[in-house]
Order: C-alpha cells, then sequence, then structure tokens
C-alpha cells in the first residue's frame, strides 16, 4: 500500500492551498469573533469546482475518491481555517453519501448540482438529545399521509449550518421501535427543504467554530413529499451507516490540518522567541512536546490514508476510519495545547491563533463519535472482545 501522493493529487493539494491564501488566518478569527459564516470561502470553493470533489461527474462532481477529500479537507484546515473552514462545506463533502449511493437517479440530477455549485447548502439532521449516540432510539417521527406525502414532528441538536442551510438530510422513524423485529428498522432518510415556518432553527452558543451554527431543530408538522425520501421507507439506518467510514476520516483528515496548523506557528515562535540570549525553540523542554505532536500527527495521517485508500478500494475500512480519527483528534488536541504552552502569554492572546485552534481542537475528540465508543468499536471488531455496549 502506497501512500505517496501521485502528481494529480500533488496538484489538488497546491490548488487548494492557493485558494486558501485568499483566506488568511486573520479572516477566521475575525469570522469566528462575530459569529458570521464565511459565505465568501463557500463561495470560492464552489467557484473552484471543490465542493463535488466527491460527487459523480454526471451531476457536476469531481468523480474523484475519498482520498482526494481527505487531503482536501486536511489542506483547508490546515491553511488554519481549522474546523471552521472545514466544517463550512464538509457537509457537501460527504453529507449527501446516501443520496449519491441510494437515491434514483431523478433526485441525483435534482438534488446534487445545486449543492455542487453552491447554490444551495445543506445540513444533516439526525442526532437527539434523548438518543446521543443510539440513533435507533431517535423520536422524530414520519407519519405518512393520505396522500402518500410524510408530516414529521419532533427534536434535533448539534445540527451544523441550519442557520444558512436551504434543504437537510434528516432522519426520522416511520414505524414505533415496538412495532419492528430490530431497533434499525423502521428509520427512514429525507433530503428536504428546510421549511423555517415549520422547524424552529435555534442557534447554540459555544466554546469554538463560532462562524459556523450549530443549533437544534424544532420540527412541528413539517410535510414532506414521497419525491423526497431517499430510498425505502424503513431502511434509513443502514443508508446513514454506508456514509460513516467516510466521515471519520474526512474527520481525521480536518483533525491532522489543525493540528499542523497549531505546530507551523508554534514553532516559527520558537525559532523567533529570545529569552536569556536564545530562542526558546533550543531548549528541549520546548522542543521534544512540539516534536512528540509532530510524530503523532505524521503516524495519525498514516492511519487517515491506509482508510482512505481502503474505502476507495471497496474493501472494508471500518476499523482503519475509526482507529484514523480518534488517533488523528487526539494527536491535534495535543498539538494545539502544547502550541498555546509554547507561545505562553501569548497563546492565550486570539493575535496568534492559537487559542481559536485549540477550542476548535475539541471538535473531532467529541463528534461525531466519542473517543470511548471508539475503543469499545475497536475492542470489540481488532480484538474480539465482548460488546460493551
Amino acid at each position: 500500500m502506497n501512500f505517496s501522493l501521485n502528481e494529480d493529487q500533488r496538484s489538488l493539494v497546491a490548488a487548494i492551498e492557493r485558494l486558501c491564501e485568499d483566506f488568511p488566518a486573520d479572516y477566521w478569527r475575525d469570522h469566528d469573533d462575530r459569529a458570521v459564516f464565511p459565505h465568501e470561502f463557500h463561495r470560492a470553493v464552489a467557484e473552484s469546482g471543490w465542493l463535488g470533489i466527491a460527487m459523480p461527474e454526471a451531476q457536476g462532481g469531481a468523480g474523484l475518491g475519498i482520498t482526494e477529500a481527505a487531503l482536501m479537507m486536511r489542506a483547508i484546515s490546515a491553511s488554519g481555517a481549522g474546523m471552521s473552514g472545514a466544517s463550512s462545506v464538509h457537509m457537501n463533502i460527504f453529507g449527501l453519501n446516501p443520496v449519491v449511493v441510494f437515491g434514483s437517479e431523478e433526485q441525483r440530477q435534482r438534488f446534487l448540482p445545486p449543492l455542487i455549485a453552491g447554490k444551495e447548502k445543506a445540513c444533516f439532521a439526525v442526532t437527539e438529545s434523548d438518543a446521543g449516540l443510539d440513533t435507533t432510539s431517535l423520536k422524530t417521527q414520519a407519519v405518512r399521509q393520505p396522500n402518500g406525502s410524510y408530516l414529521l414532528h419532533g427534536r434535533k441538536i448539534w445540527i451544523s449550518t441550519a442557520q444558512v442551510a436551504d434543504r437537510m438530510l434528516i432522519l426520522t422513524r416511520t414505524t414505533p421501535l415496538d412495532q419492528v423485529k430490530k431497533p434499525t428498522q423502521g428509520l427512514t432518510l429525507f433530503y428536504t427543504p428546510l421549511d423555517r415556518s415549520k422547524v424552529e432553527v435555534r442557534e447554540i452558543h459555544k466554546l469554538g467554530r463560532a462562524a459556523v451554527d450549530s443549533n437544534m431543530l424544532f420540527i412541528d408538522g413539517l410535510e414532506v413529499p414521497e419525491e423526497d425520501r431517499i430510498g425505502e421507507e424503513g431502511r434509513g439506518f443502514e443508508y446513514i451507516l454506508h456514509g460513516l467510514n467516510p466521515e471519520r476520516i474526512l474527520i481525521a483528515a480536518e483533525a491532522i490540518g489543525i493540528g499542523r496548523a497549531a505546530l507551523r506557528i508554534a514553532s516559527q515562535y520558537a525559532q523567533e522567541r529570545v529569552v536569556f540570549g536564545r530562542p526558546i525553540g533550543q531548549n528541549q523542554g520546548v522542543a521534544h512536546p512540539l516534536a512528540r505532536a509532530w510524530a503523532n500527527l505524521e503516524a495519525a495521517d498514516l492511519m487517515m490514508l491506509k482508510a482512505a485508500t481502503l474505502y476507495d478500494a471497496g474493501e472494508p475500512c471500518g476499523i482503519e476510519a475509526n482507529a484514523a480519527k480518534y488517533l488523528a483528534a487526539e494527536a491535534a488536541h495535543d498539538a494545539c495545547q502544547n502550541a498555546v504552552l509554547t507561545l505562553g502569554g501569548m497563546g492565550y492572546a486570539k493575535e496568534y491563533h492559537v487559542e481559536r485552534l485549540l477550542r476548535e481542537s475539541y471538535i473531532p475528540r467529541i463528534a461525531p463519535v466519542s473517543p470511548q465508543m471508539i475503543l469499545n468499536f475497536i475492542a470489540e471488531k481488532a480484538l474480539g472482545l465482548p460488546k460493551s455496549y
């Protein structure tokens, strides 16, 4: 398995890096401070043709693999954009995977081109406060109507970009939990307009990544036509699972990027900051934590690339994708924390950006699945240990 980038992949990374040069760290600090969505960045990525990097060519996408998508997201995050930049386009890269794989040709033609062109934004409405990671216990109901449409009621939480989204990919229960043989049955997936007369979008104010909103959704009588249902009724959980490994790979890539951005700032500061007549980076107490952080990020990067390569080859990659997400998130957080400590008091100042990166580095540790659940998965699937949950 060769992890060296080919010429096309190197050109892709270089193109993304050039695009990101127009959006320096100060741009992201400003948008974080003002809690404003980075519409200009989203538009630039769309106009450059990158929003559809992993979408089918027939709908205007580039038709590339998850490896190329991961390289793109890593480069965006590493530019200093961090999770703010990555999250502003993240949904476009992986979110409509169920539509690509399980949607009809008519749905792909109707849904994907506006997303790829940047004319529409989407959000991913799955998580609920009561269910948490137990997706099969979600309570949002979709009731079939005599005219064939569905009427939706329920609540969702931690839904990113809902403040600016035009549509949402939403998982609902169409058959009550006590009426199915298995909890994974009876869940149905829709991709439909976010009608704000029927859906209240309430923003959650949070520690970091204020430029990209997170929200609670209160859904009260949202009517969804049958033609907006993805695949068969009752098989939504199966469709969502299909996109979990790509999501973990992309989150890992974004985490590696944010760690690299923090190390770049810290290393430069450690070379330039002179105390007691010598640069502080000459002291092993400063240098070794940064060196360790670099090594951990590079190791996580290899696991991420392995998972992406397996996925693109159609091979099983659940263990590798989860391991990549775990290793990258932990390595990124460690790198950002050591960057703040390297800068000392200035690490606490917004001027140097590492405090923003540290705040954002908690996101890949927490979402979309906790490190504890990933270790549970690896213990069971890789080591054959008894399931613990």
